[in-house]
């Protein structure tokens, strides 16, 4: 079960990189934060989760971003 301040800390990546994908809804970066926030959840340890989350959804929203401008 996850702890209140991991909640937070995932809610704060969700504001952080809303904050960065300007040109992604608010909605899709908190759907990829979440998809990725349960690839962790079988995971023990749990103090670097939120920052592992961040990383790869960030990459997740590059990547998107990098397909978006090859399909314009």
């Amino acid at each position: 079960m996850r702890n209140v301040s991991e909640v937070m800390l995932i809610e704060q990546v969700v504001d952080r990189l809303a904050a960065t994908y300007t040109d992604v809804s608010r909605d899709d970066v908190a759907r990829t934060v979440a998809n990725v926030h349960h690839r962790f959840q079988g995971s023990t340890v749990r103090e670097f989760v939120p920052l592992l989350v961040e990383r790869r959804a960030r990459a997740e929203l590059s990547r998107r971003g990098t397909l978006l401008v090859w399909s314009s």
